[in-house]
């Protein structure tokens, strides 16, 4: 089953730094954050803003290129997790064909609100998220599970990037 998310807001992991684009389903039931890259997340920042780069980033040259191909985005789709890698689909119509593309979250989502698109995520990327360690590797694994867990909501609107 697909969930239709929203963008809560934009996080900087206090151990490594990264951001985190949260995820939050439109009941408020669920959140699924997603480390990205720092110029992803200042590509998601800026749109979520209405700042206007000076020339067109990645993501606005992509919307017009569907566009100048009388396509449009129906929807992008946080589609699986593996080996602690989400995984997205972008899912467009071009001159009446539909056209799924294999994206990264972050472009996906970069994408869908430039395009004002409907973010999805499937829900057993939800459920296994809650399952995986992320921070295998990680030396601090205890600060940053107690950092997440402790969100107050307020926080994330907030912009620490």
């Amino acid at each position: 089953m697909l969930i239709e998310m929203t963008i809560k807001g934009l996080m900087v992991d206090p151990v490594t730094n990264m951001p985190i684009v949260i995820l939050k389903d439109r009941g408020g039931d669920r959140v699924l954050p997603i480390w990205v890259g720092i110029f992803e997340a200042n590509a998601i920042a800026l749109q979520m803003e209405n700042v206007a780069a000076p020339r067109p980033m990645t993501h606005d040259l992509l919307r017009n290129v569907i566009a100048d191909l009388d396509g449009h985005v129906d929807r992008v789709v946080v589609s699986d997790l593996r080996d602690n890698t989400f995984f997205a689909v972008i899912h467009l119509t071009v001159r009446g064909e539909r056209v799924a593309v294999d994206a990264r979250p972050s472009d996906a989502i970069a994408l869908a609100l430039r395009a004002r698109a409907p973010i999805l995520v499937d829900e057993h990327v939800i459920d296994t998220a809650k399952t995986v360690d992320f921070n295998a590797d990680r030396t601090d694994d205890d600060r940053l599970q107690k950092w997440l867990e402790g969100l107050d909501p307020a926080d994330l609107g907030k912009y620490k990037m």
